[in-house]
C-alpha cells in the first residue's frame, strides 16, 4: 500500500465529533505530532542498526539449507511438498 511514490495519507479525527475551528485544529496538531515522534523513532532504529537486526533475525532462515535453496529459486513444488510433509505446516513459516 501507500502513496506512490511515497508519502502518506494524513487523516487526523478530532476526539469528539466536533466542526469547531478549535477542535479541528487541535486535532492537526496531536496527528503531525504523532507522525513526528514515529519518524524520529524510525530514524533511530534504522541508525542505530536494531531494524537490521531484526531483518536479519526475521529472514535467518534464508541463509542456508531449504530457506537458501527457496531464495535461489531452485526448488521444485515437490521439494516444498515433501518439506511441509517432513517437517509441518507450523514450520513453514519461521
Amino acid at each position: 500500500g501507500g502513496l506512490s511514490p511515497g508519502g502518506l495519507n494524513f487523516d487526523c479525527k478530532v476526539r469528539r465529533e466536533s466542526t469547531d475551528d478549535q477542535d479541528l485544529f487541535i486535532g492537526h496538531i496531536g496527528a503531525i505530532d504523532t507522525f513526528a515522534r514515529a519518524l524520529r523513532i524510525a530514524a533511530k532504529i534504522r541508525e542505530d542498526g536494531t531494524l537490521s537486526k531484526m531483518v536479519k533475525t526475521r529472514y535467518a532462515s534464508f541463509d542456508e539449507g531449504f530457506g537458501k535453496k527457496m531464495e535461489e529459486e531452485s526448488l521444485t513444488l515437490e521439494d516444498c511438498e515433501q518439506y511441509i510433509k517432513v517437517k509441518g505446516a507450523d514450520n513453514a513459516t519461521g
